[in-house]
């Protein structure tokens, strides 16, 4: 099961807009997409990333998301239709739903971009590429047994 959201990060230009695809079984942010516009084509994009990065067999694939307009805009539904994803969705106004991809932002916030003031969109993406760096290959987890997440992945695709 994957689940995907959207959050933004201030800069001096404007906001930056993050997309974001996480696995659930290993807590590893599996895709990612920047933008300096929250639509529907970041979502798609962080999806694109993610299916090119892990090659899932994705008609066993579950993707979860909040009811935003990003996710149920038809050119997203048609791109999870088309590679026989199953769509799922929060309920609405129900942030618990999708908790943990709201727990990887709030851990991106308080441990690395809150402290700092980006100048530009450019910024914000090599900041927010090396925290993904860091929290799937250095960050331990408490849910998944003081692992990182690509140290759980590893471990789920021997048992397989």
């Amino acid at each position: 099961h994957w689940v995907g959201d959207i959050t933004y990060i201030k800069s001096h230009q404007g906001c930056s807009y993050l997309a974001c695809v996480l696995d659930l079984g290993t807590k590893e942010i599996v895709g990612y997409a920047l933008s300096s516009q929250p639509n529907a084509a970041l979502a798609t994009a962080a999806l694109n990333n993610a299916i090119q990065r892990q090659r899932p067999n994705t008609q066993a694939l579950m993707f979860h998301s909040d009811q935003g307009c990003q996710y149920s805009a038809n050119v997203f539904r048609e791109k999870l239709k088309s590679l026989g994803i199953e769509q799922s969705m929060s309920r609405r106004g129900n942030c618990w739903d999708n908790a943990v991809m709201e727990r990887f932002f709030r851990s991106l916030k308080t441990e690395r971009l809150n402290q700092l003031a980006f100048i530009n969109h450019s910024a914000v993406v090599g900041v927010v590429e090396q925290y993904i760096q860091f929290y799937n290959y250095k960050r331990r987890h408490s849910a998944i047994d003081y692992k990182t997440p690509h140290q759980k992945y590893n471990e789920l695709k021997k048992a397989a």
